[in-house]
């Protein structure tokens, strides 16, 4: 309807919503819908995630820094928020995610974990949402025209700088060729010990770890530490920057290089030669997502930027060293260029949806690394055998010194 007003049969007037918040793409196309979370605007990419559940995990997740999140799933927010399922390092940090798309309005929670209403969690930490949208449209225009650069603004009253936004919009550089791993990364140098969950005890606490690893935080989540401490790793966690020589005057038995955002190219002028140096040094290494096009880079790969991403909790892996199939849990818009590889590079995995690569290891050395997210959180955990693996990885490499 495009008049503010309409006359029923019974004599009643009414009044058309006032759209509260607005969906501006880089092309000028204005979606309207009504305002959630905090109020104001931010600017990022447009992606989709096709996970049902766990928008807590996939909104706290570092590595949708710069990133307008889409759920394909209709029904977001309706078993509300908790304190645990948090999974960036600083719990009272701001989320690195520029905003939130929804179909459906959100609902009181329903689930006996939930302390808060998935609106005002919103609102304190920082996310502005928009509800009411197409979510359908707006997935198939991604998956036929690419990642969209956009604004997402939330204003209660319903005024929008509508050309202010356009332009801010259609001006935005993109993720191509930026670093958003400093807004993500950890200030300082940490020591990790807390488990995985299991109800009704909650998080348990490693008591005698076997291995010490130092985990590079790129904009690392709290489920890989997790796993890590599970399958009997001391964990150091340091900065993005921290050099080799401070990494390796920690004297690991491993090194773990962790997920994180924006473009692999402009994070790797600092981390790659680090990564090398620790290469060279035999040290057992595996890298997660970011990480793993970190170690694409530093054997002499490139990274390219992929058309719309894989961002779900669905996504088919194959295991190639196994021959198995794994359903994975995914986050990333950049992927390894597997024809820039070097021989001693071996592809260990590959997405079954559009034929990426998803995992590589070295072997000339003991290294290692898989594109997907097997800490789960959300998603499946058909691949925490990965953790396993990385340890047996560090075992053997002490045994043969």
């Amino acid at each position: 309807m495009n008049g503010s007003a309409d006359q029923h049969s019974g004599g009643d007037v009414w009044a058309e919503p006032l759209p509260t918040a607005l969906l501006v793409l880089a092309d000028g196309t204005v979606l309207e819908g009504f305002g959630l979370g905090a109020t104001g605007h931010a600017v990022g990419e447009v992606c989709f995630n096709t996970a049902m559940t766990g928008y807590q995990e996939v909104l706290t997740d570092p590595s949708y820094a710069g990133q307008i999140i889409t759920f394909t799933f209709p029904h977001i927010g309706n078993v509300g928020t908790n304190e645990e399922d948090i999974e960036t390092i600083s719990m009272a940090g701001a989320s690195g995610v520029r905003g939130v798309v929804l179909h459906s309005a959100i609902t009181d929670p329903s689930n006996y974990r939930a302390t808060r209403h998935f609106d005002s969690w919103l609102k304190a930490r920082g996310i502005i949402a928009i509800s009411g949208i197409d979510t359908r449209a707006l997935t198939a225009l991604i998956r036929d025209g690419g990642m969209p650069n956009a604004v997402i603004a939330h204003a209660p009253d319903g005024k929008f700088d509508l050309p202010a936004l356009k332009a801010e919009a259609a001006g935005w550089p993109g993720l191509v060729g930026m670093d958003l791993v400093p807004m993500v990364t950890s200030a300082q140098r940490f020591t990790w010990d807390e488990t995985t969950w299991s109800w009704p005890e909650g998080y348990g606490t490693q008591k005698a770890p076997a291995h010490h690893v130092v985990a590079v935080d790129y904009g690392v989540k709290r489920n890989i530490l997790r796993l890590l401490a599970r399958a009997g790793c001391k964990v150091t966690v340091v900065p993005a920057t921290t050099s080799a020589e401070e990494i390796l005057a920690l004297q690991p038995d491993g090194v773990f290089l962790s997920n994180g955002p924006g473009d692999p190219a402009a994070t790797g002028e600092y981390a790659v030669p680090v990564i090398r140096e620790i290469i060279a040094q035999g040290v057992p290494t595996f890298g997660i997502c970011l990480g793993h096009q970190m170690i694409g880079l530093a054997v002499g790969g490139r990274t390219v930027k992929m058309h719309q991403g894989h961002h779900g909790a669905n996504h088919p892996v194959k295991d190639m060293t196994t021959g198995k199939v794994e359903i994975t849990s995914m986050n990333h818009g950049f992927a390894v260029d597997r024809d820039s590889l070097p021989a001693t590079a071996q592809e260990t995995h590959v997405s079954l949806f559009d034929g990426s690569n998803a995992g590589i290891q070295l072997t000339n050395r003991p290294v290692f690394s898989v594109q997907y997210h097997p800490e789960a959180s959300p998603g499946p955990q058909d691949s925490h055998y990965l953790f396993d693996r990385f340890v047996e990885l560090i075992a053997n490499t002490k045994k043969a010194a």
